[in-house]
């Protein structure tokens, strides 16, 4: 169902947009200013084997010794901050390297991970159209967006929706108003489209976004009406 692997996949980079310089914030507490979005330094391939090494000794240093920020001893970096900032940063310059390499787009440029993240999203059309990359694309949004939630410690509010759910017929239905999206949370619910992420990913929703609240009602039995509200965070 490629329109609903491009819905999910624009929400993980909507919540990797908002929640990417939260990290930046917390990385170092009491600041007077919030850090930069760390952007990568330019390299060449020739330079990948030194600047592994390098962030190995980085770690093994920082868990030895532990980090404070320059110019505030009394603000310690939060490591768990720190690796979660390099590791989506990683991933999002590979991830959009990946991506313009198979669809044949020149190497992208350097600039920080909001940007590229919203040059990603400007793909997903020419992404959709080959279900490999698309998968994987949507898989490592997710992943990453999941870990800047854990490491922030949102709770995103849920609202249970009336009716049924149109694939399981299960009473599992829940609006989640941060996404503005209808998920059914049944672990158990599979649908019938071959290419979902529900037939070989234990942690997979569906997930029905803005544009299908109605279809969804219709099928389901609950009102558009009830889902606006619950998007406000209302329960029925």
């Amino acid at each position: 169902m490629p329109e609903r692997s491009t819905s999910d996949t624009a929400l993980w980079i909507a919540s990797l947009i908002r929640t990417f310089p939260e990290l930046c914030e917390e990385l170092a507490p009491g600041r007077a200013a919030p850090l930069a979005p760390y952007v990568p330094a330019p390299h060449t391939p020739r330079d990948d084997e030194l600047v592994r090494v390098e962030r190995r000794e980085a770690l093994l240093l920082q868990q030895r010794h532990g980090l404070t920020a320059a110019g505030h001893g009394s603000a310690p970096i939060r490591l768990h901050v720190s690796d979660t900032i390099r590791d989506v940063t990683d991933g999002v310059v590979e991830l959009e390297e990946a991506v313009c390499a198979r669809l044949g787009i020149p190497r992208p440029r350097r600039a920080p991970v909001p940007e590229r993240l919203r040059r990603l999203a400007g793909l997903l059309d020419e992404i959709e159209a080959q279900p490999v990359l698309a998968r994987h694309v949507r898989d490592e949004t997710r992943r990453m967006a999941r870990r800047c939630a854990r490491v922030l410690g949102d709770t995103e509010q849920v609202v249970r929706v009336s009716g049924r759910c149109p694939w399981c017929d299960s009473v599992s239905l829940r609006a989640f108003p941060d996404r503005r999206a209808v998920l059914c949370v049944n672990p158990a619910c599979r649908c019938t489209a071959e290419d979902c992420g529900c037939h070989d990913d234990p942690a997979y929703r569906h997930l029905w976004p803005e544009s299908e609240w109605a279809t969804l009602a219709a099928e389901s039995g609950c009102r558009t009406e009830e889902l606006d509200s619950a998007m406000e965070g209302d329960p029925q």
